[in-house]
């Protein structure tokens, strides 16, 4: 297992990362003292798969286990649905000392963040992710939220976990499109922090596709590492560092949004919303036409769409004003000068942004 400290003062954590390491998890629990009873919120796949594990190891270091399983859709990102969740853990906390495991990929860590954020102003909760797209970003830093039919995470809260435990041997069981979709994520660490890496999964991706062990440790800890250095350094995105990580989300929860949230996969959306991202830079004069063409080489190369289909553009551009980044009726996007270079930029002309997207059609 390798660590990856998280520095936040009195909110620090470790992200831990290894291969079939899910049977330490009890001990390393045991160890931070949050708690005696775990509330477990999955779905019925992940429950099925490795429920049983993830319990063994529990109840081995001493704590009881209570299962909550809920659809595996972004429709489970709602406020009813986290409603239904709070009820149910308020009933098993009768005398208890309870925190929260997050045991899933991106949607129940998010669900899950959000109902220990609120309930009794704030329980511990523990992030297992189980998906790719979950290892390398949204089970880290702490940003939590329900989704409403006008937005995407419209509804949320900055509350880090207590420890983010990522066990790559996860990924083995993840069906092609899901190993995909978490791909957008690992290119665009790449495109915004590190050169390098960019470079890796170019000559690398079908290792990562095929699942090769040492292939998917390289890019989990490589984002990991990433991630944890720029929420330290602006934890609530207020300083604007924060900000780079959202890099293709703009347009792409605009597009997923548009799509209702069941055409694309996140990471597929964000993948066109890097497109888009590129576009913009390119009519901005940032970067030059060759980038634009490499960026997409890499999203092809990985499976992962370079059109968008059966999405109406008005639909996209309503959808977009919906976005947190808007400041009062600026937008604001997170664009590129080079691999490894960002900037972000404000006000955005909408005509800028009709014709990037159009050009993705």
């Amino acid at each position: 297992m390798q660590r990856i400290k998280l520095d936040l003062g009195g909110r620090s954590y470790n992200i831990i990362v290894g291969f079939d390491i899910l049977p330490a998890l009890g001990k390393t629990l045991k160890k931070l003292n949050i708690g005696t009873d775990a509330y477990i919120i999955t779905n019925a796949l992940i429950r099925r798969k490795f429920g049983a594990k993830l319990e063994d190891s529990l109840k081995g270091a001493g704590f009881t286990v209570r299962f909550k399983v809920v659809a595996d859709t972004e429709k489970s990102k709602s406020i009813e649905t986290a409603a239904g969740v709070i009820r149910d853990l308020a009933l098993y906390d009768n005398k208890r000392r309870i925190f929260v495991i997050a045991f899933g990929g991106g949607v129940i860590g998010d669900l899950s963040g959000f109902v220990a954020s609120i309930y009794k102003r704030g329980i511990p909760y523990v992030q297992v992710p189980t998906t790719l797209l979950a290892q390398v970003d949204s089970a880290i830093g702490g940003k939590t939220a329900v989704d409403l039919s006008e937005g995407k995470n419209l509804v949320g809260a900055i509350y880090q976990p207590r420890l983010v435990f990522s066990d790559c041997k996860f990924l083995s069981s993840l069906n092609p499109r899901q190993l995909r979709s978490g791909l957008a994520e690992v290119i665009k660490y790449a495109i915004i922090k590190d050169k390098s890496l960019f470079n890796y999964l170019f000559t690398n991706i079908k290792d990562i596709l095929f699942c090769k062990r040492s292939a998917l440790e390289r890019i989990v800890l490589s984002c990991s590492s990433i991630k944890a250095k720029v929420v330290k350094q602006d934890e609530r995105e207020e300083r604007g560092i924060r900000t780079i990580l959202n890099f293709g989300h703009t347009a792409g929860h605009a597009i997923e949004a548009a799509a209702g949230f069941t055409k694309y996969t996140h990471g597929e959306a964000i993948a066109l919303g890097m497109l888009v991202a590129c576009e913009i830079s390119k009519m901005l004069e940032l970067i030059d036409e060759p980038l634009a063409v490499k960026v997409e080489a890499l999203i092809s190369k990985a499976g992962l769409p370079t059109k968008i289909r059966a999405v109406k553009l008005e639909r996209i551009i309503s959808a977009h004003y919906r976005d947190k980044k808007f400041i009062g009726p600026r937008n604001k996007f997170v664009l590129i000068g080079a691999i490894g270079k960002v900037k972000i930029v404000t006000n955005v002309p909408l005509e800028v942004i009709t014709e990037s997207l159009k050009k993705k059609f």
